[in-house]
């Protein structure tokens, strides 16, 4: 039984469906009894399936009835993928004005970010970090310490974000048992004119403006287009930080024929950023003592900067035949560059007179080129009397960086205590050669969605790698070379319908991640291998308007590499790794989205788990263990329906790192519980006009990122308020 057959029957009230129906507000849910009395009385009628979209704009939910290929490549309903999987939709986008990918991996179930600087971070789930961003499927990675403006990465040209938790090698080959993280392109799909047009203020100087279009282009409405394009700038909290973007985003679709369909685009984003910390503040005195600074304290100077660029070009192409089975051919270029004029400042300082640190003047100019291709074949076949799906497919994938940098000297700081970035700019040297490197990935993969009986479906898929990369990243580093052929990465998922509403699965696959690090002796450490199961139950609700999922997981790694607190033999700066045998990642999750009452979207979230070596020491122990994540919207009824009241809390768990003192002690630096409340009211004055007001960390509190590596730590935003202006046409 498909999932569109399912929406097509009544569902029951059982055990969860309860749970969910004990947080409606008592009006909703009496009219639910009321109905649900007025079933058993009156005929049966037929329900109409609630019909899938490839988008979600325009929806005003908060879950998808479509598909998502991000876990498979076989193109599953959320009820039917064998995997934990959020979608970050538009409406909860636009409702809790999130402008940047960081915003919607910090409201998403079981992720966190530890930011660290002020333009760099590092996504987490399930205890290990998220290297991997995909776009419309296709997965573009970054180094964290070579970033060019990723977590910054406006969302205005996306119609939403999924993420799949746990391992996902199916469809990105290596990479981390964490999550993937897919951005979706909105799409130029209307047959008739319209648009949006969005300006914003806020706290720190805020000013934003956004513009998104979409019209046919002929007459017989077969070529339509889209532009998105945005202007956003905002000072910080942070003294002298200061940043400007521009993102434009232009699309073409063109029915070629009844089944064909040609979509072609590109992305232009900048992020001009004055002001940027390159580290954090300092944990410590100098006598040991922690440090205690204001949150807008910084350690940039008032000449440093950090300008990316990020450009991309994409064209796909589907073809439809009679017999239902599809063909997808893609080809997708990006082009990253980042130059940076930045100040590090190490050490720490002497609690009176706030000399002892030491400036490190570094500037980069990095650029990354990355080259898709892929092919891809899929559709149903018939065996022993059954429907099955099939999918299959070939990607090529390279990337090629290169990082320049400009020579400065450092020196003796002056005193920390009044610093306020007012410290000269050394003068560069020319262009030089830094290092390099190339990422290359071919892989063919297959996947099949067996129909053993009509609730009963198994999923077995496969994937077989060739990786290569080659390259040095350091002047000091000699070069490396890493290659690996026919890797073969096993994927097998089962989902069991219970009823008409729930269902149980269960789902495997193996791990394979390449790491480029070194330990103290200076040798590469072995790939990470190991395993990722995990199993669930999902429940979808209301003719598919809520979905539900709860979910155990289990995640064990070899050769994983953890900090040991030195540096390579023979470096200043490159931090030695260890490979920990044995990492394991136990947990849970419980997640549901979707409209529960009519007016009323919500969107709820838990997840916990340990993550420990063979020896029981703790892995990764700088991200949270425990995440709650909780953000509602509900319209007023009767006069006062212009008004959606909203809002939600983010909570985290405690973390901590060890690292040595300035006495040579090995101390615990630690981040305390907190939470941070959101709130947020919108007033439609028309169908086309409305205002909205959002309030962020409305009690102030303070925490902060952790970049254990260097014992330092750099604050999160205090509270802060948005207010939009929209209107569409």
């Amino acid at each position: 039984m498909n999932s569109q057959a399912r929406a097509t029957q009544r569902h029951q009230l059982t055990p969860l469906a309860l749970c969910i129906a004990l947080a409606m507000p008592a009006g909703a849910w009496a009219q639910t009894q009321n109905a649900d009395k007025a079933d058993s009385t009156l005929p049966a009628v037929g329900v109409k399936a609630a019909k899938q979209r490839d988008t979600t704009e325009g929806t005003a939910s908060y879950t998808t009835t479509g598909k998502t290929k991000t876990a498979t490549p076989l193109g599953l309903s959320l009820r039917d993928t064998p995997q934990s999987v959020s979608v970050v939709t538009r409406q909860r986008i636009e409702d809790q004005s999130m402008l940047t990918v960081t915003d919607a991996v910090n409201n998403v179930t079981g992720v966190s970010v530890n930011q660290y600087e002020t333009n760099r971070g590092q996504f987490t789930a399930r205890g290990f970090k998220i290297n991997t961003l995909m776009i419309d499927g296709v997965p573009t990675t970054w180094e964290q310490p070579w970033s060019s403006g990723e977590i910054l990465t406006s969302l205005a040209p996306y119609d939403r974000v999924e993420v799949v938790r746990g391992s996902t090698g199916l469809t990105t080959g290596a990479g981390d048992p964490s999550a993937a993280i897919n951005l979706v392109r909105k799409r130029a799909n209307s047959k008739t004119l319209q648009g949006t047009v969005e300006a914003d203020v806020g706290s720190w100087n805020q000013r934003r403006v956004m513009g998104d279009l979409q019209a046919p282009l002929n007459e017989a409405q077969t070529v339509r287009g889209r532009v998105v394009a945005e202007h956003a700038e905002q000072d910080s909290w942070v003294d002298g930080l200061h940043n400007q973007s521009q993102t434009l985003y232009a699309t073409l679709e063109a029915d070629l024929g009844p089944h064909t369909l040609l979509s072609t685009g590109l992305t232009h984003q900048t992020n001009e950023t004055d002001g940027p910390m390159w580290g954090g503040l300092p944990v410590w005195y100098s006598d040991g003592s922690r440090a205690h600074w204001d949150r807008s304290k910084t350690t940039a100077a008032d000449w440093t900067r950090w300008d990316t660029d990020h450009d991309s070009y994409f064209v796909t192409l589907d073809h439809r035949f009679a017999n239902d089975w599809k063909v997808k051919a893609s080809y997708n270029q990006s082009d990253r560059q980042a130059d940076s004029y930045l100040l590090y400042l190490m050490g720490a300082p002497n609690a009176g007179t706030g000399l002892g640190m030491f400036t490190w003047p570094g500037s980069y100019k990095v650029s990354t080129q990355q080259e898709d291709m892929a092919l891809q074949a899929s559709g149903p076949f018939q065996l022993l009397g059954r429907s099955h799906e099939l999918a299959l497919g070939y990607t090529h994938s390279r990337q090629d960086f290169r990082a320049r940098s400009r020579a400065a000297a450092g020196g003796s700081a002056p005193n920390f205590n009044t610093w306020d970035g007012s410290y000269a700019e050394p003068a560069w040297g020319p262009l030089s050669y830094y290092g390099n490197g190339t990422v290359t990935q071919e892989a063919v993969y297959g996947a099949a969605r067996l129909s053993l009986s009509d609730p009963l479906k198994l999923i077995l898929g496969a994937r077989w790698t060739n990786y290569e990369r080659k390259g040095d990243d350091y002047q000091a580093t000699p070069a490396y070379k890493m290659k690996f052929e026919r890797e073969f990465t096993p994927y097998a998922g089962i989902v069991y319908d219970l009823n008409d509403t729930y269902s149980a699965y269960a789902s495997y696959t193996d791990i394979f991640q390449p790491q480029q690090k070194r330990d103290v002796d200076g040798n590469y450490l072995d790939p990470i291998v190991g395993t990722s199961t995990e199993v669930g139950v999902k429940g979808e609700f209301l003719e598919g308007r809520v979905n539900a999922s709860a979910a155990v997981f289990r995640i064990q790694q070899d050769k994983l590499a953890q900090a040991t607190g030195s540096f390579v033999t023979g470096t200043t700066a490159e931090t030695a790794y260890r490979a920990s045998e044995g990492a394991t990642s136990e947990g849970f999750e419980l997640d549901v989205s979707g409209e529960l009452a009519p007016g009323w979207n919500a969107s709820a979230g838990y997840s916990q788990f340990k993550a420990k070596d063979a020896s029981g020491k703790d892995v990764n122990s700088i991200y949270p263990r425990k995440l709650l994540r909780l953000f509602t919207t509900y319209r007023l009824p009767g006069a006062w329906n212009a008004l959606t009241l909203g809002g939600g809390v983010n909570w985290e768990g405690a973390t901590y790192t060890n690292a040595q003192n300035p006495l040579g002690v090995v101390q615990k630096i630690d981040q305390n519980s907190y939470a941070l409340v959101n709130l947020m009211a919108r007033y439609d004055f028309s169908p086309q006009l409305s205002a909205q007001l959002n309030v962020h960390n409305v009690f102030d509190k303070t925490y902060y990122g952790m970049f254990d590596a260097y014992s330092q730590f750099t604050y999160g935003a205090p509270r802060s308020a948005t207010l939009s202006l929209k209107y569409k046409f």
